[in-house]
């Protein structure tokens, strides 16, 4: 199992690495994020022993049990899924680093209020919605720009990018469409040069469409099953508006 792993943490590397090289792109610009749901401490200690730096977890709960197992194995934690108001003072408490998943503003506000009373601040992605499914989270594209202007005013919050999950299709193009999508907000964002914005993470692409993201400009790639192997349910049920995620 453990050598399974390893291997195929290798494979992921260098599918990312040759994604960089025929997009001309260097491949130090683009992070590795394990998303660990459903997978055992144990396992993700073994990545995270072998050259993996960054997890990620889309349930509280499953933050919370995985905590005392992983404290003490150096690596940077992200918060991937939606995040209930009752959830935050949890997700500060058990070590998170970056919330990629912001929507919304009253989840900012309780958020930065929370950040505030502790005497901290974080990192944020706005999650949008780009490919206009009504089981995903995520604001949408046309509110957006408004979104990140509003968050930003928001002293304990850090912005620092944008995050989608794009398409759940074999079309490579209609995916890529998602991943062009949020390359365009992040290019008008820019523009804008909004005080407190910064927008060098574009985290996109997993593990079936790491590649078209790469081409589009990722910078961090969401990469489950093809390191830790299958789960009981597939991808789509941990992003599902219908299912909760706690």
């Amino acid at each position: 199992m453990k050598e399974d792993l390893i291997h195929n943490l290798n494979l992921i590397n260098n599918r990312i690495k040759n994604a960089c090289i025929k997009t001309g792109r260097n491949p130090n610009e683009v992070k590795l994020l394990l998303a660990t749901k459903t997978v055992s401490a144990e396992r993700i200690k073994i990545a995270l022993e072998n050259g993996a730096t960054l997890i990620a977890e889309n349930k509280v709960q499953e933050l919370k049990e995985k905590y005392e197992d992983l404290k003490d194995v150096s690596h940077e934690n992200h918060f991937i899924g939606h995040l209930q108001t009752n959830k935050i003072k949890d997700i500060l408490k058990y070590g998170v680093s970056c919330v990629q998943s912001l929507d919304r503003l009253d989840l900012a506000e309780k958020l930065n209020q929370r950040l505030l009373q502790e005497g901290k601040t974080i990192e944020v992605l706005i999650q949008v919605n780009t490919s206009g499914e009504e089981s995903k989270f995520g604001v949408h594209p046309d509110q957006a720009v408004d979104l990140v202007k509003d968050v930003a005013k928001l002293r304990a919050l850090k912005i620092k990018g944008l995050m989608t999950i794009g398409l759940f299709s074999a079309e490579t193009e209609k995916v890529r469409a998602c991943f062009k999508l949020l390359k365009n907000l992040q290019q008008e964002i820019i523009s804008q040069n909004i005080p407190n914005v910064h927008m060098q993470e574009l985290s996109m692409g997993m593990s079936g469409d790491l590649e078209t993201a790469i081409e589009e400009g990722s910078t961090m790639v969401r990469v489950g099953t093809a390191v830790f192997g299958a789960r009981m349910y597939p991808d789509s049920y941990y992003w599902d508006e219908n299912k909760t995620v706690n």
